[in-house]
């Protein structure tokens, strides 16, 4: 008897710890696992960009912290837009769809116009009096909203090959055209590939996608030999000896990763942000900032949220019900983890320079809002897969409080 008394205690407590499977199949571990991915990476970024900018920031005569402050103010009013959306239902989302498409395309048409601003020979900046902004990162959730919007109108009639590609590639290639037009080749690149991955998403026969993958290809072999300065990229990243003074970027990205060690440097101790990485330190190529100051262990510790970011969103697709919140919640993942992938074999020198930023880590408003933003369509589609309805349904009448009146026995005088 006793020692069935002192043992049950034990299988009580042991009973009220739930196993990791167990929280894996919670209806919100997804969302859960998203917030904590995106958290990680917006925190070390934040604290990355203070370390990788402030000796750009006193060069140009700013105080240390004003590349850091602006990334802050971005990240508020980022988040503040995600959680926003996180709110929305996924039906008013669906009904934004046009709406997306014709602002990024109005916006990408003004950015051709007086009111765009050139940076480093590609004009994809929009300067409208004190605001300034790059239409093309919001156009990549347009995108992915605009054509999650039209596939699911269109769910009963996709076996059509006419049903399916139209209007969704004209559309789509309009979005291209205009950003390829500002000559931001990098940004092209990742539409063009977010463009096959949600015809892919959707169904599209190999047939097709494998034909339409080779004429872009094409298109962009055709684009580089048209620009001397893409030949020149191409060509240091074959031999970085041909052109000593533009390898000095990349080849500064591999040596800061080859110092950094296990742990790294130490925090604020990088030394290629001090010119080897010119004025990218914070923004293209934090990536190597991270991997000389943080190690092998801060390189990893990326790595892992946007696994698990990759896990949880794949995993919001498969079990939404929707066509609409599974285009979405696919497409908004592979665009995130495609510019990822890009942006790190940049720096590890297995792709040549192509400027796109590191989602989330990078210093820049515009991408930082822009990929909260798709954070944000990403929890709405997370709450409303079936087991989220079932389990918010039953939290919400849960939560009503119950109500109790009390009759005075007999009549009223």
């Amino acid at each position: 008897m006793t020692a069935s008394t002192s043992t049950a205690p034990h299988r009580e407590r042991g009973a009220e710890r739930p196993s990791l499977a167990a929280l894996n199949k919670a209806p919100l571990a997804d969302y859960y696992v998203v917030v904590f991915a995106v958290g990680i990476l917006c925190a070390l970024g934040s604290m990355m960009v203070l370390s990788a900018s402030s000796v750009l920031a006193q060069s140009r005569g700013e105080s240390p912290y004003y590349y850091s402050i602006r990334q802050l103010v971005f990240l508020v009013v980022g988040v503040v837009a995600a959680v926003v959306l996180s709110r929305m239902s996924t039906e008013a989302l669906r009904r934004l769809g046009w709406v997306a498409w014709s602002l990024a395309v109005v916006l990408l048409v003004l950015v051709l116009t007086p009111l765009g601003h050139g940076v480093n020979g590609n004009t994809n900046w929009l300067r409208i009096g004190p605001v300034q902004f790059q239409p093309s990162e919001f156009a990549k959730l347009a995108l992915v909203v605009w054509g999650a919007a039209l596939f699911h109108t269109k769910r009963r009639r996709l076996h059509e090959t006419n049903q399916l590609l139209v209007p969704f590639v004209p559309g789509a290639l309009v979005v291209l055209a205009l950003v390829l037009a500002g000559r931001d080749l990098g940004t092209g690149v990742v539409i063009a590939l977010l463009i096959m991955a949600l015809l892919f998403f959707v169904g599209t026969s190999l047939r097709l996608l494998v034909p339409a993958g080779l004429a872009a290809v094409a298109v962009v072999v055709f684009l580089v030999f048209g620009s001397s300065n893409r030949m020149s990229r191409i060509q240091v990243f074959l031999d970085p000896q041909w052109n000593t003074d533009l390898s000095s970027q990349p080849m500064s990205a591999l040596y800061a990763l080859a110092s950094g060690g296990w742990w790294g440097l130490g925090l604020g101790a990088s030394k290629q942000k001090w010119g080897g990485l010119k004025d990218a330190a914070h923004t293209d190529f934090i990536f190597a900032v991270i991997g000389e100051e943080l190690g092998l262990f801060g390189v990893l510790v990326v790595v892992a949220m946007f696994g698990l970011l990759a896990r949880a969103g794949f995993s919001i697709a498969l079990q939404s019900d929707k066509m609409f919140n599974r285009l979405a919640a696919a497409g908004v993942t592979a665009w995130l983890l495609t510019q990822a992938l890009i942006n790190i074999l940049v720096v590890v020198h297995l792709l040549p320079v192509l400027g796109i930023p590191l989602p989330f880590i990078s210093s820049g408003g515009s991408a930082l809002m822009a990929n909260l933003m798709a954070v944000g369509v990403l929890l709405a589609v997370a709450r409303d897969t079936p087991a989220a309805r079932r389990h918010l349904g039953r939290s919400r009448r849960s939560s009503q409080p119950r109500m109790t009146s009390v009759v005075a026995a007999g009549g009223g005088s």
